[in-house]
């Protein structure tokens, strides 16, 4: 089984081909859409849901089976067919042309996998076991989208607009004294309604060099991380 390389992709105004009109290429359409992708189905015959998808314009149908050439312009496509040589044939025009490449239940003819995802926007996990067991990966999605972790996504919106003052003002912080300003105070800040304070809270310690439990150099925290992250630590070690 090949070894994958996590990856998230922008799909926004891409060409995505879905060979296949059943169920699990219903499901596929949803995802790829929020995704921003252009998708083409192409199916002899489909289900309702996709019937419905293309009255609405979310997608276009082509009511055929599969020939060469369904890939031209794709920049990625996912073959559902239920017919292995014919998934077979999609997988050589996909690797003729370069096309990204997930053929369902069949790890070795992808080029990619799809992940189980747990969203908690705008932050966004993907579970993937390689192909050993898409069931494992759902069941551990499910398990992740209750854990108490995931109430740090809510910091997201704040620590990005910091992130974009710090980049306009061309200032070079150290990686771990970012993580040193996300505590629960700050997070119960935003999750209080006040993401402007936590910004401001967030600039400050991140460009001030006096703060006394926080390293004094903004560029390089020194070894073994400032006495905030320490303090930090020694409270998850309690917990």
């Amino acid at each position: 089984m090949p070894e994958y390389y996590p990856v998230y992709l922008n799909l926004a105004g891409k060409r995505c081909v879905i060979l296949g009109g059943g169920t699990i290429a219903q499901g596929k359409i949803a995802a790829l859409r929020d995704a921003g992708a252009k998708i083409t189905v192409i199916s002899p015959q489909a289900t309702t849901g996709i019937m419905r998808a293309a009255e609405r314009g979310d997608i276009t149908f082509k009511q055929r089976a599969y020939r060469d050439g369904d890939l031209d312009g794709a920049f990625i496509a996912v073959a559902a067919t239920n017919v292995w040589h014919v998934n077979r044939q999609i997988y050589e025009e996909a690797e003729q042309r370069g096309v990204l490449l997930n053929v369902v239940d069949d790890p070795d003819q992808c080029t990619f996998i799809a992940p189980s995802i747990v969203r908690r926007d705008p932050i966004t996990l993907a579970v993937s076991t390689g192909g050993a067991s898409p069931a494992l990966a759902r069941k551990l999605r499910e398990t992740l989208a209750d854990a108490p972790a995931l109430k740090w996504a809510d910091l997201a919106g704040a620590l990005g607009r910091a992130r974009r003052v710090i980049k306009e003002k061309r200032t070079v912080i150290d990686p771990t004294r970012w993580q040193c300003v996300i505590t629960e105070d700050l997070l119960q800040m935003v999750q209080a309604g006040d993401e402007d304070q936590a910004v401001d809270v967030i600039l400050s310690q991140l460009q001030d060099d006096t703060i006394p439990e926080m390293c004094a150099d903004l560029t390089t925290c020194r070894a073994g991380g400032c006495a905030k992250r320490a303090a930090l630590r020694a409270a998850e070690a309690v917990n």
